[in-house]
């Protein structure tokens, strides 16, 4: 009777020819199929927003951004003495409280006469981190400082609440005002009757940067009309306005006060994304910074801090 099938030998080829190309293809498989034995790299611990540090002038190196973590624990005792500007009065209180909640045993003292004292202490040694409004000059940074940005903030104008002026004004308008040019309401669609400006000293940076963004560069008027106060603070300038005042202030220090009221510019208020008087805050440090202030620069820029600082805004 006549055999059936193939031989044998014909299967255990075929085997053989099946195992050499599995073998084959096993070797020569892309890397990129392996992913199951290559897991992703754990991000490191704490939580870090990539904010740019100013960029230094004269040979000083500033810390990464990155490298200001949120830091797991600070040891009870750790004390970080703020210094600066009196526009972040409110961010330096709300981080003050976050941080010293958050870590039990911290102390965390914080003062504000002004982004140049600031400045001045931090060199000194007498301030761990300087609250400064306005960035760094290339000589600050050749002294060793670097800075970190740490809030977006808003120049508002004001005008007492009970002003006959009820409009806005412009770029232009506000311009000619603060340079002493316009003295006159009636010359800016309101009521006849003189404009007392307010000004606020030179050591501020509120004062700095108002000359940069507002005046593009140039000087505050000396006409009659303009007085300068003796001190940078907020609360003196808002009771001298009266009722034919105008000034300027952070706008998170007047958004809730009911004796003044925000003077739109080119038709935007302050908390609109077209207004045009912006600037960052920073947190400026000596280089390299101690434990203690990477610790709350850390916080303060860490989601967490973030959400300190706008408490009860």
């Amino acid at each position: 009777m006549a055999k059936s099938g193939p031989p044998p030998i014909v299967f255990i080829l075929l085997f053989l020819l099946l195992a050499g190309g599995g073998w084959f293809f096993f070797l020569n498989k892309p890397a990129s199929q392996d992913v199951s034995n290559n897991p992703p790299t754990p991000t490191p611990a704490g939580d870090v927003v990539p904010l740019p540090v100013a960029p230094v002038v004269g040979g000083a190196s500033p810390v990464a951004a990155s490298s200001f973590a949120l830091p797991a624990s600070v040891p009870a005792g750790t004390t970080v003495r703020i210094q600066g500007s009196t526009s972040m009065v409110t961010i330096n209180l709300n981080l003050k409280n976050g941080f010293q909640a958050k870590f039990p045993g911290t102390r965390v003292d914080s003062k504000a006469n002004g982004s140049a004292k600031g400045i001045q202490d931090l060199l000194a040694g007498t301030a761990d981190i300087a609250a400064v409004s306005q960035p760094l000059t290339a000589q600050e940074q050749g002294q060793g400082l670097a800075a970190v940005p740490v809030a977006l903030d808003t120049i508002a104008l004001v005008v007492g609440v009970n002003n006959p002026f009820k409009g806005g004004l412009t770029s232009a308008q506000v311009q000619d005002i603060f340079k002493g040019n316009t003295q006159d309401w009636s010359k800016v669609g309101g009521p006849a009757g003189p404009i007392k400006v307010i000004n606020r000293p030179a050591v501020s940076g509120t004062h700095q940067t108002f000359k940069e963004q507002v005046l593009g560069g140039g000087e505050f008027g000396t006409t009659a009309n303009i007085s300068t106060l003796d001190r940078d603070a907020t609360t003196p300038l808002l009771q001298a306005l009266g009722n034919n005042g105008i000034g300027y202030a952070t706008f998170a220090q007047v958004a809730n006060q009911r004796t003044v009221r925000v003077v739109p510019v080119n038709g935007a208020t302050p908390d609109a994304g077209n207004y045009p008087y912006k600037r960052p805050l920073y947190y400026a440090y000596k280089n390299p910074p101690s434990q203690a202030v990477k610790d709350f620069l850390g916080y303060a820029i860490s989601s967490e801090g973030q959400k300190a600082m706008l408490a009860g805004n």
